[in-house]
């Protein structure tokens, strides 16, 4: 089973965590053809896993995913009822959000409830790096199917932290328009600065 170290993540919701951090280290090597500037990045175990799965379409990751969730569960315990998966923000024909947040309701045997959807189409928020530019588009970004949620405790899941207002823009819509019971948070990893 792969490592990690657990990270608290801190937000609008009860409590949270992130497996572990995403990288290790980042130097810059120079630049491409294109003028990027190209960096060595050294991820985590869970890095690791999340990048082969997202960049390389390595569905084997899923299965060392979850099994880090579970191990994590047996020692957090947050009570919840069904877990929630962040909407994705790109299309892809693999969401890997979805795969890992099916993958966890198989092992953990909660329940999945697909029921936060985006109202509209946005640029993805890791190319937008102003916090109060980030908060604007996702005001009113996301709805929160009422019948799925109402009462209960849930595990809002995604694969990376970085300034969590994404996360704290669905708790906020979780608790005031779904009237959740209580909202804890879990994302594979997260970045090193909250930028």
């Amino acid at each position: 089973m792969a490592n990690f170290q657990q990270r608290q993540i801190i937000g609008k919701w009860r409590e949270g965590f992130a497996l572990d951090v995403h990288t290790l280290s980042s130097t810059p090597i120079g630049y491409n053809e294109f003028g990027h500037l190209q960096f060595d990045n050294k991820r985590s175990e869970m890095g690791d896993l999340l990048y082969n799965l997202k960049y390389n379409k390595d569905k084997n990751s899923v299965a060392e995913i979850a099994n880090a969730v579970e191990t994590l569960m047996k020692t957090w315990r947050p009570n919840v009822d069904i877990i929630v998966p962040v909407p994705p923000s790109t299309q892809r024909t693999l969401q890997p959000v979805i795969m890992m947040a099916e993958a966890i309701s198989q092992q953990l045997k909660i329940p999945m409830a697909n029921c936060v959807t985006r109202t509209r189409e946005t640029p993805q928020l890791k190319n937008v790096f102003d916090l109060d530019e980030r908060l604007k588009l996702l005001s009113g970004l996301h709805a929160v199917d009422k019948s799925a949620v109402q009462g209960k405790n849930i595990l809002l899941f995604d694969d990376l932290y970085r300034s969590g207002a994404t996360m704290n823009a669905i708790t906020t819509e979780l608790y005031e328009n779904g009237k959740a019971a209580n909202v804890f948070a879990l994302t594979i990893t997260r970045t090193r600065s909250n930028q």
